[in-house]
């Protein structure tokens, strides 16, 4: 995954600079749909990269877990029910699954990963709506909100993930410290 978002975000620059030279030399407006589409999701990918570099350097997977904000509510239980996140969040890549692995780290280690992740996802949602103030310059309104819409809704996905997975993280680190507790009291 991180292979290919660091690929994406080097390939569509250009693609969105050839698409705006071929609009400039040939002035159809395809090219300038297309140069726009390209020069957006640029943006999109280009933007998560910095947005998740500031964190990582800021936060390097620290959280307070005890933190109001990353408890999960009672209506945020219903919700994914009704989402049936159980389902599909298996399905969800991660940028560096290694920071997420059991066996390199404990469950701890993981859930203050998960709440790095989730305000790194948490910061992007409303910067995926930045490139619509572009259609003020260049038109094409409808290309900047669908592209928009369709990034705000994935880092969606992304936040309800970390806010479904990390209360099971929380009762695996809160059963292995009592384990661990009563190993000392035994002793």
């Amino acid at each position: 995954m991180r292979k290919l978002i660091i690929i994406t975000s080097a390939v569509m620059p250009a693609i969105a600079v050839l698409c705006t030279a071929l609009y400039l030399r040939r002035g159809q407006d395809v090219f300038l749909t297309l140069a726009i589409t390209f020069a957006t999701i640029s943006y999109h990918f280009i933007m998560r990269l910095i947005v998740g570099g500031i964190v990582n350097s800021t936060m390097h997977n620290r959280a307070d877990l005890s933190r109001p904000w990353f408890r999960q509510r009672d209506w945020e239980r219903k919700l994914y029910r009704l989402l049936r996140v159980k389902k599909w969040k298996g399905r969800v890549p991660a940028y560096r699954p290694d920071f997420f692995d059991l066996s390199r780290h404990t469950p701890d280690e993981i859930a203050q990963a998960m709440c790095q992740a989730e305000i790194t996802h948490e910061i992007i949602l409303p910067l995926s709506f930045l490139p619509i103030f572009a259609s003020i310059w260049v038109g094409a309104l409808p290309a900047f909100v669908i592209t928009s819409v369709i990034s705000a809704g994935l880092e969606l996905v992304f936040i309800v993930t970390q806010r479904f997975n990390r209360p099971r993280i929380i009762r695996m680190l809160a059963h292995r410290q009592n384990a661990q507790k009563k190993k000392e009291n035994g002793k």
